[in-house]
């Protein structure tokens, strides 16, 4: 049934096929505009006129041109509502990390409590595990879909789902890492609250029908907001997104993300306060922290060891990670073994120790850390005491990165929720402590702290697994507020992460991906390519043949050789064209004209040609501006002789081969 548009005065009246019985307005205008149907035309009583469909169309597209050019005029994008959506989430963010916080924080408290208590060791042995069985049956009503740790799972939304996270993977996380964390298990926040906000900022884009750069943009807002929030250190938030999650620093990008992650950490500070995770003060400023080029050495040896632990620690999960899946038990189950086998290392720890507290590694480890980090802690080592009182501190770090690394397999590897930020942030505490003591045992530390050694070796740690050095400067300065060691943190995490890539080429996030198929690549993607040229790829013969020549015998010598693409020379054996496969066939379909046609006829004479020092760059733009999947590679000195020929496959297959090889 078709309907007329009408103002509620004047009303009209119909046939069933639409027409118009009375003479009208409508009437007048379909004849004198040729309408067949009165359908066409709309009432627009407020103009005092009638108008057609048509007509109102290109109002509307008028007033859209308007708009652009006035937001062009006044400096305003098509996306400025982004900047707006950050703001928002920003602040959104400041209160879903204060909440995030809170329990947590009130479960140290109440641990700390029930320290020494006479069931005490029952708890340390069960709760964990009772924490798994939870985690395992929230998973179970929820079933988000997920692949990994959550950090892994965001990565993948940005690289496959084009950024899309629905909110449920983000209630799963927050609901599940706080189940994890408060019952004990070693894990951290950072993972947790990247997710959530992730999946804030991609519904946000999803509910407003932002297109798939909007998504991937305001996942990364959210991503930045609750990093910012959590550990009060926008910088090291938007940071991290940049580095790890999307690896795009382009000023479009950029820009909601550096808006919502300040937002955030303002919002926050406002809550709960500026102030460092951890507070190491003026320690370092008096007189340890100042670095001197004699302790270079010392700082390179500290990279050097802390990448190899860096090492253990991915393929320790990774280990862990494999023999869960392959435990033939329920899925449900599964995070309450790995609590239960957490639980049975706590209460052995208190059994060999005779300590009745929380052990160090359970839990984000935040407290043990913030010991580690003072130096009066080491005020009363004697140097050049090895094996004394300074030998037992250092055995007791050593055991305590050794726990905290079990401890974190078991968790996470089992399906516990939670980060890989804090428990790397210990295990590099703890064995930057024990490099510092037994250097400063050794007497080449006079007017430094073994403190000084534990917080370059979080840095260096957290490198190592992530991949992403400048996220780990940025965030360990922003928890400790120290600048006096800036420059040690940035060479001892280089040099972590320069080994940690040599052994391993994979980080503690790129792991699982890589294992489904899913290169993370890295922020200079294209410069790999800017780096080779077409030499460095396999140039293939060429089949010649004259311009002259009839099509007939070129599809003879396709048959006889199994070539698709020829390249065509004019009458002095110069370069004049190609013939592509895809004219081959388009010349098959009428094969009677065959017999008449003549290689002119097929060639191609406008698609770009090649040369051997041709970047790969180049070549892949010239590819994106034809439709062939060949292309001919000249001489570099006569640019009429012909070498060869390149295809479209060859060279996405040398990229991915660089990739791999990350080149």
């Amino acid at each position: 049934m078709l309907q007329v548009l009408q103002a509620p005065s004047g009303a009209l009246r119909y046939r069933q096929k639409g027409q118009v019985e009375d003479s009208s307005p409508i009437r007048a205008l379909c004849r004198c505009q040729r309408l067949q149907r009165a359908s066409e035309v709309v009432s627009c009583r407020p103009f005092g006129r009638y108008l057609t469909r048509s007509q109102i169309q290109t109002m509307k597209l008028s007033a859209t041109r308007l708009s652009r050019t006035l937001s062009h005029r006044l400096g305003f994008r098509r996306d400025w509502y982004l900047v707006v959506l950050s703001v928002i989430i920003g602040l959104l963010m400041a209160l879903v990390a204060t909440a995030f916080i809170a329990p947590l924080r009130w479960a140290d408290e109440l641990g700390e409590k029930m320290a020494g208590s006479s069931l005490f060791w029952l708890m340390l042995l069960l709760v964990p595990a009772i924490g798994g069985l939870l985690v395992g049956m929230v998973r179970l009503l929820i079933n988000a879909p997920a692949i990994g740790p959550g950090i892994t799972t965001v990565i993948y939304s940005v690289r496959r789902k084009r950024g899309w996270l629905p909110l449920k993977v983000g209630v799963q996380q927050w609901i599940n890492s706080s189940l994890t964390i408060l019952t004990g298990g070693s894990a951290g926040a950072e993972g947790p609250i990247a997710t959530i906000g992730g999946a804030i900022g991609s519904t946000s884009s999803r509910i407003l029908h932002g297109n798939s750069q909007a998504t991937t943009t305001l996942l990364g807002c959210g991503a930045a907001a609750g990093i910012s929030a959590v550990f009060n250190a926008p910088i090291a938030g938007i940071f991290f997104v940049m580095e790890i999650l999307l690896r795009d620093f382009s000023l479009r990008t950029f820009t909601p993300i550096v808006i919502s992650s300040v937002v955030a950490a303002a919002a926050t500070q406002g809550i709960l306060h500026d102030q460092a995770i951890f507070d190491i003060g003026l320690s370092f400023a008096k007189n340890e922290g100042q670095f001197h080029i004699s302790l270079l050495p010392l700082y390179l040896l500290l990279g050097i060891l802390c990448g190899i632990a860096s090492i253990g620690f991915i393929r320790g999960l990774e280990l862990s990670t494999r023999f869960f899946d392959r435990l033939n038990a329920p899925a449900v189950l599964k995070p309450a073994i790995g609590g239960l086998l957490l639980g049975g290392l706590g209460l052995s720890w208190m059994l060999l120790t005779g300590i009745d507290a929380i052990p160090d590694f359970y839990g984000n480890g935040y407290p043990i850390i913030t010991d580690m980090l003072q130096p009066e802690r080491y005020a009363n080592l004697e140097t050049g005491q090895l094996l004394d009182g300074t030998g037992w501190l250092a055995v007791f770090l050593l055991g305590t990165f050794g726990l905290k690394l079990v401890g974190t397999c078991l968790t996470l590897g089992s399906g516990g929720a939670g980060g890989m930020f804090a428990p790397s942030l210990l295990m590099g505490a703890s064995v930057g402590g024990a490099v510092g003591i037994g250097i400063d045992a050794m007497g080449w530390l006079p007017n430094g702290t073994p403190a000084q050694f534990a917080l370059v070796g979080m840095a260096a740690v957290v490198a190592a697994t992530t991949h992403a050095p400048l996220t780990a400067i940025l965030i360990v300065y922003e928890l400790t507020r120290s600048y006096e060691v800036i420059m040690p943190l940035m060479f001892a995490a280089v040099v972590s992460t320069l080994i940690s890539r040599w052994l391993c080429r994979d980080s503690i996030y790129s792991a699982k991906l890589r294992a489904i198929g899913l290169h993370t690549g890295s922020m200079g993607d294209l410069t790999i390519l800017r780096k080779l040229t077409v030499s460095d790829l396999t140039i293939k013969e060429a089949m010649s043949v004259p311009t002259n020549d009839s099509a007939a015998s070129m599809l003879r010598l396709s048959e006889l050789h199994g070539v698709s693409d020829f390249a065509v020379t004019d009458d002095e054996g110069h370069y004049a064209g190609l013939v592509t496969s895809e004219d081959l066939k388009a010349a098959l379909v009428y094969r009677e004209a065959i017999p008449l046609l003549q290689v002119n006829e097929l060639q191609r004479s406008n698609l770009p040609t090649l040369t051997p020092d041709e970047p790969l760059d180049l070549v892949l733009e010239k590819f994106s501006r034809c439709d062939s999947d060949a292309l001919v590679v000249l001489d570099i000195d006569d640019h009429r002789k012909i070498m060869g020929l390149v295809t479209r496959s060859q060279l996405m297959r040398r990229y991915q081969s660089a990739l791999d090889r990350d080149e």
